[in-house]
């Protein structure tokens, strides 16, 4: 899993390749692009000329939509009448930000992988890339480095060309606590979130949509496979290509 995020992560350090290097690009459709992360993803995933085409799974039809988005309903996906994709990137976020345009957009529950990835296979997409945010240090190691679950396991048996389950950390919800047992308990975990290693502490959704879309974009040439990342791996990659960044910034000034 190193090698393939390293390789990406070369790419975002190199110029730009010409428009004619990136012909056939991927398209790509973003399940779960309400709330902080997953629009920050879907933001990333817009960008100009990174994708072929971008989607969103929306919970119904839109008046407006953002540049270059294609809304997809429920009921489209269902029918098999969605615009085809080559990749998928589904969130994991129950958390959703105040304003209502988030509530345009669809938002799954981990019960929902399954079906959800027997409507995206039956459309012909062949990349899955899963984010599965989790309390920090409260995810086994074996599980933070491996399949947590019996759905995530007959995910594997589906036969994606490309699987890859990111465990990134859940920030703290900042829900305030109404009663007295309530408050005395967020006061303990908050005292316990400084105990958690810097590596497992949650990223900048901003900093985590751009690996996910680098990521994504390196998929194509890396050999076929599933592979789990684990939020330390995570941490890391975040740190090279923020650097990465910098340094080029600083070369172009």
């Amino acid at each position: 899993m190193t090698d393939l995020l390293r390789q990406a992560l070369r790419g975002a350090q190199q110029d730009p390749p010409r428009a004619d290097a990136l012909a056939p690009r991927t398209r790509v459709v973003v399940i779960g692009a309400g709330g902080a992360l997953g629009s920050a993803v879907l933001a990333e995933a817009l960008v100009a000329g990174r994708f072929q085409q971008v989607s969103a799974l929306v919970a119904a039809p839109l008046t407006s939509t953002l540049r270059g988005l294609v809304p997809v309903t429920r009921a489209a996906l269902e029918a098999g009448q969605a615009p085809a994709a080559d990749a998928a990137i589904v969130v994991f976020d129950r958390e959703r930000r105040s304003n209502g345009r988030d509530d345009a957009f669809e938002m799954p529950g981990p019960e929902q992988l399954l079906p959800l990835a027997r409507l995206l296979q039956a459309q012909g997409t062949q990349r899955l890339v899963l984010l599965m945010p989790h309390a920090p240090a409260q995810l086994p190691q074996a599980l933070a480095q491996g399949l947590a679950s019996l759905d995530e396991a007959a995910l594997v048996a589906m036969g994606f060309e490309h699987l890859v389950i990111l465990r990134a950390a859940r920030p703290a919800g900042t829900a305030p606590a109404t009663q007295a047992l309530q408050r005395l308990a967020q006061l303990w975990l908050d005292q316990l979130r400084w105990m958690v290693p810097t590596r497992q502490q949650p990223l900048r959704p901003a900093a985590l949509a751009r690996c996910v879309a680098e990521l994504v974009m390196a998929l194509p040439r890396t050999p076929p496979g599933t592979r789990v990342v684990a939020p330390e791996t995570l941490w890391q990659w975040v740190q090279e290509l923020e650097a990465g960044e910098g340094a080029a910034q600083g070369q172009s000034r």
